[in-house]
């Protein structure tokens, strides 16, 4: 017995902390911690072990602990707490294209010892880069580019002797470029790093001699568009291994190092955009010697062979040199040999007044801006080649390209997909001419044998627009689509954008460093429980889905003080949401009689409507066996609150007459603008909500029917709606209803006229404020047998509300109620539509001196004496079946016999 209490409490245990048996504790523990603070975090981050249950962007160790954490692209928001540290055997942390990850990097991320990969590329985050990472000496890539951060590059990065990858550009990092001192570090202590981008920041000062030396392995320098000023020191010469090198958009000054002449591996080389000077080093012109078998007397500026004769010599031999907007003057010529990898001189906005060419001198020349072209000259090279647009696109591969609907694209394989999308930005191409289709393809077929080989599920690649931007960067839209569906779930996203931002991917030659700002992917598939016999995903537009941890979340766990209504579908709960924004989730009982698939139905037919007199859906959540429905917040309550006095809100005549007016505003465009048209089917006063200005929007789409084109008309179907049976005596009335047509109970034929008749029924609310049945008088009724069209008020001043009898505009009551008469005739061919209902109520408007296109919130004063007021939803609002019967209860013969029925409350089936 004893031996059987152990293993019990054991097995208690282990489920109790089941996490200790799956994931690691404290692993466990700071990604929960990461988790509550951030927003738009994968459905499936959910339950106590994420390496158990395979949570999204999250990689596990046999040890149970995260090595990985490769979320690029996946739209999370929020910041990056000291929580971090937890994650102690962290090796790769990639949160790159998350633009909503903001705020400043902790000094915590420092701890993790074992990291080797810390990516951000293209988030929001700002504030200084914290010294602490010196400390990461197992990192290998440190892209931090494209994002906010402030202040001076931390000294501690010189401590990396791991460092291979140091990208820092496109942030607004200022000061000088830290160098060792004695015991502090510095950049020229990264002897294996290769890349150097720091451009586009606003790093002032001079460039240290002391950043080079032929210890460096180097092969990208990228100083471009900052605020650096003096000389370029000679000691860059004695890298031997760089390849590209920017110096432009600078305030540079001062000669061309001679001694660049002998970096052989320079296919790139940008210094334009400074202020140098004529000169060489000393002050003095000499003529040029062979260096290295590059350029025989390539050019002369000035009476000398190139301006600073050894000089510039390299400067050319480079296939695109660019020297524009310097200071160069004298004359230029040209020799007959010169490096059979030169593809273009750039020198516009010099001061070159002469130019001599020499035959067979093939190399394109621009001198655009120096005094020889301002005098009038013709010659070609006065002119600027058009080589910043071209129309290239990605061509279609033997196949015709189709129309695609839903925000879909064309892909080159003509199948329409959702693609990852974003820009990719080559700092240093060494081509010129940005229309070469080969050239793209060749980069197009490299990106797909990448995604190939590693296993990525990619069809497609597309590329287009190459443009140079004004930072002289080749940029070019890609689009990557999915194979095997429409869409990437957020692995394939990952995966992809990982590749991007750790330079997986290698481009061909002669496209030199690049890096990828992704777009937001809106598609990822939503969290759906496909355990439900609910089809698959749904089709939504505008509508986001929602965890259910994210709903129990913003309700503080569906609190009793956030719940607002309540009623035969379930419950409403107010709820906030990460951004402030308030809203009404509508939470289904735990055995509804709504199955997956009419779940899934519902929501593709209510993210489709976006009108101001409609509410609006935000989303919806089917996980953990929950269905909820998101819907904007409305502050003042349903119509009846107000026209029962619930609300504390005084409903005056001009009032009315606007709520009837948006009211069938919104009712119109269901019928005549949603696609595909909506019937509504339960138009009552408790579906008009008002929002904070008395705006009415129709709510609760429960029972609405789409109409296809070839039903439109009527639609055969079972009779919904709320509905006006009278119960026995014996029997206990819950609710005064009556709002259904009788045409549509009798022959099944559901119209949009249907629709029409209970917005009559809504008008004679409007006009007595009652509802559609007390004491077993059904308002309709009582009105025809009470008017009399000879008297003022047709006789109605018994019947109708005292505010509306005593406005000064009888005649404009007496056509609401000849509209509502119209609204509610026996035969649906003999109402209006509600395009003719706009008009009218829009007409009855006018003859009371309003402007029916004022708005809402500027008519009278509508306060009463306000009163306290909770739940502006009440126990009816935003549930189809609010009344006396449930949805499938059959009707029984007891509750009718020698009663008089006008509707029925109940589904018929036949």
């Amino acid at each position: 017995m004893c031996w059987r209490i152990h293993i019990s409490l054991l097995v208690v245990l282990v489920q109790a902390f089941g996490i200790a048996a799956f994931t690691n504790t404290d692993d466990f523990v700071a990604l929960k911690s990461l988790k509550d603070v951030w927003n738009n975090v994968p459905p499936n981050w959910d339950g106590a072990d994420p390496c158990g249950s395979d949570w999204d962007g999250i990689s596990c160790s046999n040890s149970a602990s995260f090595p990985c954490t490769t979320l690029a692209s996946f739209n999370l928001s929020g910041q990056l707490s000291s929580d971090i540290e937890g994650l102690s055997e962290l090796q790769t942390l990639d949160l790159s294209y998350n633009k909503g990850m903001t705020g400043a990097l902790p000094s915590a991320i420092g701890n993790l010892k074992k990291l080797s990969s810390l990516i951000l590329v293209g988030c929001g985050f700002s504030g200084p880069i914290p010294p602490s990472i010196g400390s990461l000496q197992q990192l290998v890539y440190l892209s931090l580019n494209s994002n906010n951060f402030v202040g001076e590059i931390p000294p501690s990065i010189g401590s990396l002797s791991n460092l291979y990858w140091l990208d820092l550009a496109d942030n607004k990092l200022s000061g000088t470029i830290p160098v060792s001192n004695g015991s502090t570090p510095g950049l020229d202590m990264l002897i294996n790093t290769k890349h150097f981008h720091f451009g586009r920041n606003q790093l002032s000062g001079e460039i240290p001699s002391q950043l080079f030396s032929s210890n460096l392995t180097l092969i990208h320098l990228l100083l471009e568009n900052n605020q650096l000023t003096g000389s370029i020191p000679s000691s860059l010469g004695f890298v031997q291994t760089l390849e590209v090198v920017r110096l432009d958009r600078n305030s540079l000054t001062g000669p061309v190092p001679r001694n660049l002449n002998s970096l052989t591996s320079v296919h790139e080389l940008d210094v334009s955009n400074n202020s140098f000077d004529a000169t060489d080093d000393n002050g003095k012109y000499t003529h040029s010697r062979t260096t290295s078998g590059f350029l025989v007397q390539p050019f002369s500026i000035a009476n000398c062979v190139l301006r600073y004769c050894n000089n510039l010599n390299p400067v050319f031999r480079f296939p695109i040199s660019a020297l524009k907007n310097n200071r160069i003057n004298g004359t230029l010529n040209t020799g007959s040999s010169h490096s059979s990898q030169l593809q273009l001189i750039d020198l516009q906005n010099n001061f070159i007044d002469a130019f001599t060419q020499r035959a067979g001198y093939s190399v394109q020349i621009i001198l655009v801006g120096n005094p020889i072209c301002d005098e009038g000259g013709t010659d070609n090279y006065c002119t600027v080649p058009d080589q910043s647009n071209s129309s290239y696109s990605t061509p279609t591969e033997n196949c015709t390209t189709v129309s695609c609907g839903s925000d879909k694209v064309s892909s080159p394989t003509c199948q329409c997909a959702y693609p990852y999308s974003g820009n990719l930005f080559f700092r240093a191409p060494s081509f010129s001419n940005y229309g070469n289709a080969t050239v793209f393809e060749s980069l197009r077929q490299k990106l797909m044998t990448t995604f190939k080989s590693h296993g990525q599920p990619v069809d497609s690649v597309s590329l287009s627009n190459p443009t140079k931007n004004v930072d002289r960067y080749l940029e070019l839209n890609l689009q990557v689509f999915p194979s095997g569906q429409d869409y990437f779930n957020r692995t394939g996203i990952s995966g992809i954008g990982f590749m991007m931002s750790n330079q997986t991917f290698k481009p061909p030659p002669g496209f030199g460093p690049f890096y990828f700002i992704a777009n937001t992917y809106p598609n990822f598939p939503a969290s759906w429980d496909r355990t439900a016999n609910s089809g698959g995903v749904p089709e939504i537009k505008g509508a986001k889905s929602f965890s259910f941890e994210e709903i129990r979340r913003c309700t503080n766990n569906f609190s009793e003080m956030n719940e607002i209504g309540i009623g035969g579908y379930g419950k409403v709960y107010r709820g906030t949401l990460p951004n402030g924004k308030l809203v009404a989730i509508k939470r289904s009982q735990k055995g509804s009689n709504q199955g997956g698939l009419e779940f899934k139905t519902e929501i593709e037919l209510l993210s489709r409507v976006h009108h101001r007199n409609v509410v609006s859906l935000v989303g919806f959540c089917f996980d953990h066996g929950e269905q909820m429905l998101v819907y904007e917040y409305i502050t003042n309550g349903s119509l009846k609150d107000s026209l029962t006095g619930r609300s504390g809100i005084r409903l005056d005549w001009t009032r009315r007459l606007r709520i009837a007016l948006g009211a069938a505003r919104g009712v119109q465009y269901l019928h005549d603008q949603a696609n595909p048209p909506i019937i509504h089917r339960d138009i009552k006063s408790n579906n008009i909500l008002l929002d904070e200005k008395m705006n009415a929007k129709v709510a609760d789409f429960g029972l609405s029917k789409p109409m296809g084109e070839p039903e439109r008309g009527h639609v055969t179907t079972q009779v919904k709606g709320t509905m006006c049976v009278l119960l026995p005596k014996k029997k206990k009335k819950k609710k005064n209803q009556g709002y259904l047509d009788p045409e549509y109970y009798m022959t099944q034929e559901l119209t949009e006229k249907s629709d029409v008749y209970s917005f009559g029924v809504l008008l004679f609310e409007l006009l007595t404020s009652r509802s559609p049945i007390v004491k077993g008088k059904y308002i309709v009724r009582e009105v025809k047998q009470a008017m009399d069209k000879t008297k003022e008020l047709y006789n109605l001043e018994d019947i109708l509300d005292p505010i509306v009898a005593s406005n000064m505009a009888p005649r404009s009551v007496e056509k609401l109620v000849d509209l509502a008469l119209r609204c509610v005739q026996e035969l649906g061919a003999n109402r209006p539509t509600m395009s003719d209902v706009v008009k009218e109520i829009e007409n009855v408007m006018e003859f009371a001196g309003l402007n029916p296109n004022t708005s809402a919130s500027t008519s009278d004063s509508y306060e009463g004496v306000k009163k306290e007021f909770d739940h502006p939803y009440t126990n009816e609002s935003l549930f189809a079946y609010s009344g006396a019967f449930s949805p499938t209860r059959k009707l029984e013969e007891s509750d009718v016999k020698g009663r008089q029925i006008c509707t029925i409350v109940v589904e018929v089936f036949v």
